[in-house]
């Protein structure tokens, strides 16, 4: 089960923005498999693909649609990855758009695809486009929830927040779901994220927003340290709310829409590491007094995606040596040990370079058997600090990634 996460999805609809789901029969058995959300036309987009080199057919399809004008379609299947295709994957890619423009009566540009499945497995095109007109008589506003729950694959509970801000006096809402449970790491991870809200946006603006905003939360997250082929984070601003349009990333009704949005993605993104493949633990990893963000990051980043820190968690066992060794190997420059502290919660595990004076197995492994814990690693050089959040490393997951494909 999810970690702190509930099954219920109180999600605000958003005006200018629609969504329908239906079974295209890409599964064995029949479940919802293929969603569409639909935005009016003159809205803005903006979008973030995977930086894996091997990527899907649809992510190819999905940057080159949105570069070439403004996407009113994002048409997501889940079941089949669609990467790992070759050309015969980019042509099903297009005649998927394509099928969709003819029937929806816009240009296949006009139409961004995304999938998540299985690598290898050509797309079944012909039961998609069979799909594609029920589909869209499907489309509806309060849509998101069916849409959270059609897109997951190892997931084991469907992910959405919303949220309502004022802008220009005017309230402006934020809708957004997310699918991910496994291969997650930074640089994206295999997730799919579509964030809605009715602003007023320019193009620039989004796009600026956007980037910013997954810097913080989906680039924060690593479950198993393996970035997908297919991740996607989509931001869609219908332009419905009544507020002056926002055409300055430094204007102050930009940073108001900046935060609401960060607290969004970073919600989705903790989701997805609450509901990582077998995880019994969600862990923050902080990383303090570092000479810049980036090499706090590389702290991180070992004590996160360490296997011997990660089943120790598992186990509640308290082993902090692995924790220490993690630490150690990040490849800080000039890391002088007797400077540093490690802390479980508020409890000095590590401090001059050595088990604290102070520390006791019982108060690690209280620590150690909570649901939710905190790892702080104070480095001692400078004034910087960042934070990534992972899971343990569980016999689920190793169950799950064995069965994944039988």
């Amino acid at each position: 089960m999810a970690v702190g996460l509930s099954a219920d999805l109180n999600l605000v609809p958003i005006n200018g923005i629609r969504l329908g789901v239906i079974s295209a029969g890409i599964y064995r058995t029949p479940r919802p498999d293929l969603c569409l959300i639909e935005m009016v036309p003159g809205g803005t987009a903006s979008a973030v693909f995977t930086t894996n080199a091997f990527c899907a057919a649809p992510v190819t399809v999905a940057r080159e649609h949105l570069a070439r004008g403004r996407p009113r379609y994002c048409l997501i299947n889940a079941g089949n990855a669609n990467a790992g295709t070759g050309a015969r994957g980019l042509r099903d890619a297009r005649a998927i758009c394509a099928g969709l423009a003819a029937l929806a009566g816009c240009t296949p540009p006009e139409v961004l695809p995304f999938s998540t499945g299985v690598i290898g497995e050509h797309l079944p095109v012909d039961g998609i486009a069979t799909a594609l007109p029920a589909l869209l008589t499907s489309l509806r506003t309060d849509g998101w929830a069916e849409c959270a729950r059609a897109i997951m694959t190892t997931d084991t509970i469907a992910k959405g927040c919303s949220a309502t801000i004022e802008i220009a006096g005017r309230p402006v809402n934020i809708t957004g779901i997310a699918k991910g449970a496994g291969m997650i790491h930074p640089r994206m991870a295999t997730l799919l994220a579509f964030i809605g809200t009715d602003a007023r946006v320019e193009a620039p603006v989004l796009d600026a927003l956007l980037r910013s905003c997954v810097s913080d939360s989906f680039n924060r997250i690593t479950v198993d340290g393996d970035t997908s082929t297919n991740d996607a984070c989509v931001l869609l601003a219908s332009g419905a709310a009544d507020h002056p349009r926002i055409d300055d990333a430094g204007a102050a009704a930009a940073m108001d829409l900046r935060h609401a949005l960060s607290t969004i993605c970073t919600t989705l993104a903790q989701s997805i590491v609450r509901d990582g493949e077998g995880a019994t633990k969600f862990i923050t990893v902080r990383v303090e007094q570092g000479r810049d963000e980036a090499e706090c990051l590389l702290v991180c980043h070992a004590v996160a995606t360490s296997p011997l820190v990660k089943t120790a968690f598992f186990a509640s066992d308290p082993n902090w040596g692995r924790i220490l060794a993690a630490t150690g190997r990040a490849g800080v420059r000039d890391l002088d040990v007797e400077r540093v502290d490690i802390f479980l919660d508020d409890i000095c595990i590590v401090s001059g370079g050595a088990r604290c004076a102070t520390y006791t197995e019982q108060a690690g492994q209280e620590v150690m058997a909570r649901s939710e814990i905190v790892v702080r690693i104070v480095l001692g050089l400078g004034s910087a600090s960042a934070t990534v959040w992972t899971c343990d490393l569980s016999t689920d997951y190793v169950s799950i990634n064995a069965d994944y494909r039988s």
